[in-house]
This record gives C-alpha cells, sequence and structure tokens, in this order.
C-alpha cells in the first residue's frame, strides 16, 4: 500500500492545509536538515582544568634600535609595505608634546619585523621572541661611514626620547617578565651588520635609573681592572675572549683568532658597555667589564 501524502498525513493529524508550494517544501527540508545537523554529536570536548607547567610567552627580549630616519620617514618605512620592516613601537623626536607621544605600531602579540638576522645565545631569529622599539635618530652622517666609530658625529638622543623609551622599556620588563641580559640594542643581536641604536644611546642611565638591561658594578670593574694593570698574565688571549664574549650571548665563531667576527662582537659590546671608546681592540678596561658582568649574570657553578 503506498504510504499516504504530505496532505493527507496533516488532515489525520486534525489539521487543515492549503497544498504547499515546491519553495516551501525546499524550504521545509532544509530547515529539517539543518536541525539533524545541529544534532550530531560532537567528537571532541576541550577541557581546560589542566595546565602544564612547561611553557612560556613568545615574548623573551627587548630589542632597542634607532631608525637612521627622521620622523616622517621613519613612520612611513615602518608602517608601509613596500619596505618590509615593522617594530612594535616607535618613538618620535619632533612632536613638542609633554608627555611624548609613543607609537604602537604592531600588537605586542604579533611578531615585527625589526631584527633580521640576529641571534643571542642559542635563540636565532629573534624576531619571534621580542618587542622591538625604534628611536628616531639619524646616527651618523654617511659622508662618514668610513672613519672610525669614535670620529663620527653621532647624533643624541633627546631628553624627551630617553624618560619615555625608560618608562616605556620599564613598562614592558615588569610586564613579560625580561630579564636584565635580554634588553639588547640591534648591534647586541646582528654584531656583523648593524651598529643601531649608537654610541650616544644611554644604557648606563636606562639600567640604574629605570632598572631595565644589565649594567655592571662599577666598583667591581675599578678592582678587575687595577688587577689587570698589576698582573698582566691575566689579560686573555684571542680563545679566551671568544669563550667569554659567547658565554655572556654573543654569536661569533671559537677559531681562537682574532679574526673580524670577534673584533666585530667586541665592537657590540663595546657600543653597549664602553661607548667612551670603541676601537674592537681587547683592552684590560673592556675584560673588567666583561668579567664583571659574567660574574653578576652568569656565574659559574660552584
Amino acid at each position: 500500500m503506498a504510504a499516504p501524502s504530505l496532505p493527507h498525513q496533516i488532515r489525520s493529524l486534525g489539521w487543515s492545509a492549503a497544498p504547499l508550494s515546491p519553495l516551501v517544501l525546499c524550504c521545509s527540508l532544509l530547515l529539517v536538515l539543518l536541525v539533524l545537523q545541529g544534532c550530531k554529536p560532537a567528537h571532541y570536548r576541550l577541557e581546560h582544568q589542566y595546565q602544564s607547567a612547561s611553557q612560556d610567552g613568545r615574548i623573551a627580549f627587548l630589542i632597542l634600535h634607532y631608525t637612521d630616519e627622521d620622523d616622517d620617514h621613519s613612520l612611513r618605512l615602518l608602517t608601509q609595505s613596500p619596505y618590509k620592516v615593522s617594530a612594535h613601537y616607535l618613538v618620535p623626536r619632533a612632536p613638542d608634546r609633554s608627555p611624548l607621544p609613543i607609537y604602537q605600531l604592531v600588537p605586542d602579540s604579533q611578531r615585527a619585523w625589526h631584527a633580521g638576522r640576529s641571534r643571542w645565545h642559542n635563540q636565532a631569529g629573534l624576531n619571534a621572541s621580542s618587542l622591538g622599539i625604534e628611536i628616531v635618530n639619524l646616527g651618523y652622517d654617511t659622508k662618514e661611514a668610513q672613519l672610525p666609530i669614535d670620529a663620527r658625529h653621532w647624533q643624541a638622543f633627546t631628553e624627551a626620547q630617553i624618560a619615555a623609551v625608560g618608562a616605556l622599556s620599564q613598562d614592558l620588563v615588569e610586564r613579560y617578565h625580561i630579564p636584565p641580559t635580554h634588553v639588547l640594542a640591534h648591534s647586541d643581536i646582528a654584531p656583523t651588520r648593524k651598529l643601531d641604536p649608537g654610541p650616544r644611546f644611554p644604557w648606563r642611565r636606562l639600567s640604574l635609573e629605570y632598572g631595565v638591561g644589565a649594567w655592571p658594578d662599577e666598583a667591581r670593574v675599578a678592582v678587575l681592572n687595577a688587577e689587570l694593570e698589576q698582573a698582566p698574565q691575566g689579560r686573555w688571549d684571542a680563545a679566551r675572549w671568544q669563550q667569554a664574549l659567547a658565554r655572556y650571548g654573543y654569536d661569533l665563531p671559537q677559531s681562537g683568532d682574532w679574526d673580524a667576527p670577534s673584533r666585530d662582537a667586541l665592537r657590540a659590546f663595546q657600543l653597549h658597555f664602553r661607548a667612551a671608546r670603541v676601537d674592537s681592540e681587547p683592552d684590560n678596561e673592556s675584560q673588567a667589564i666583561l668579567m664583571a658582568l659574567l660574574e653578576k649574570y652568569h656565574p659559574v657553578p660552584p
């Protein structure tokens, strides 16, 4: 016996209805299919009551740069796609406003393209694990590029810029628990190709006034320097310098020779910690500073 038609079924239930149009029938069938689809059992359910202790955040480093451009050019370079470079923050130079505005160009959660080919300790490609702060500063005149670093005329940072960078860095370091030895210059993480933020950036002030970044105990440096003056046999050879610079974090080959990469790494170190004389020469004072830093931040286990 043939199954009764839909109108006959409706009438058998005591309902009365006019014949359904094809459009209504199609819409009704679609609604039924959607309801049935929603009733399908889920194949999984996320549970959040357990958390692993073995995890950390994306942000482990804070990298400081100068732009080598003025305000307008810096903003254009860091925001327009053809240039393929960016930073999380841009600290301008010209605005005569207090407090100085800082432009956030990339959210902290996203990766900015500021570090390039870079390395610190065993971490390479620091774009993925860092925040970048670009400070508007012209660096030095390109006509002086062939002069020794100490002979170039470097543009100073303004007091407003220093205060803004100090306060912003302090906030970021506290928020993301960035250790002192992970607050670095672009030249620290790319010593063979970068000099920024240059010898005029006040790393000492950043550390002592804002509690941001590493700085050696100056009394200890004086003691170590005096000891090296009195006992020259304690001066390091090329191999010891390479080992010490690598232990602090710099990327350089352990060749045992005082080669170009070693000189570049020492230059970056001096730019950061002994900017009064940046000559890539392994002198007593530079050794004393590095020894004091290693004692303070990377002590040898007893």
